[in-house]
């Protein structure tokens, strides 16, 4: 079993336990939940830059990357910076996320926010709504077309948008459907954790222009986000290069000020 098959069969049991302590009536039901959503598509659309900003405390690749963040503070340095959006990990025994991380994201910033998670249940598509999320992320990997399918059109019916991640073409094939906003190409291979900015180079150009692309993984360089915008890219999720310093705002204005400098 590796690490992504790992990563789901626990995902797994962790959302059957949660649903028998909270029902997915009592998320229907919160504050949250009949909140209007902010759409990252017209953010990323309309911006220079299209930075979206990770929070991200740890990974299996990485191990530690920064444990001593405060979630509340590093969301409002990101949006001082100026990014298009930001994604908060929510997994806790893999990324030390939490759905409070996302929840006290939420209190403080009005950027689009990105649920990053392993989706395999419509219960989580209702825990994100509740917890402040205006975008999901699908893995194509973990899931089936039909389970896409589901998962996307109840995002869509509630009104929050939907970034499906690929690694190569099969997945794209697949996966590709009119309830999706964004496909997102990972350079990182979820099974080997290496990373080639070439994977999203290379499927670029299978990616109808319907869906707006967004390049995720190993981004480290304002030179990198030029070369990737010349093959049709308007978002870049970033989240080790920044989370990895002692200010992750800070650093998301240095990149963002150079940035700006080259467009």
């Amino acid at each position: 079993m590796n690490i992504l098959e790992k990563i789901i069969a626990d995902k797994r049991k962790e959302v059957a336990l949660k649903k028998k302590v909270v029902p997915a009536s009592q998320w229907e039901t919160s504050y949250l939940f009949q909140r209007p959503c902010i759409s990252l598509v017209s953010r990323l659309k309309e911006s220079e830059t299209g930075i979206i900003a990770e929070h991200k405390r740890r990974s299996p690749s990485k191990q530690v990357i920064n444990q001593n963040t405060n979630v509340a503070q590093v969301a409002c340095g990101y949006e001082n910076a100026g990014v298009c959006g930001m994604s908060v990990l929510t997994d806790l025994k893999y990324f030390g996320g939490s759905l409070e991380d996302l929840l006290l994201t939420r209190a403080v910033v009005d950027l689009p926010l990105l649920r990053k998670e392993f989706i395999v249940d419509e219960y989580q598509i209702l825990e994100a709504k509740a917890h402040g999320a205006d975008v999901i992320l699908l893995i194509a990997a973990v899931l089936q077309r039909e389970e896409v399918k589901a998962l996307s059109e109840l995002a869509k019916n509630l009104g929050l948008e939907v970034l499906l991640e690929i690694h190569n073409e099969e997945e794209l094939k697949k996966s590709m459907m009119p309830s999706l906003d964004m496909i997102g190409v990972n350079n990182r291979n979820l099974k080997t954790f290496e990373v080639h900015l070439d994977t999203s180079k290379t499927l670029s150009l299978k990616i109808p222009d319907d869906f707006v692309k967004v390049s995720e993984s190993g981004i480290s360089s304002v030179e990198a986000i030029q070369d990737l915008k010349s093959y049709g890219y308007e978002g870049f999720l970033i989240g080790e290069n920044f989370m990895k310093t002692s200010n992750p705002g800070d650093s998301a204005q240095t990149f963002i000020n150079d940035l700006y400098r080259t467009v």
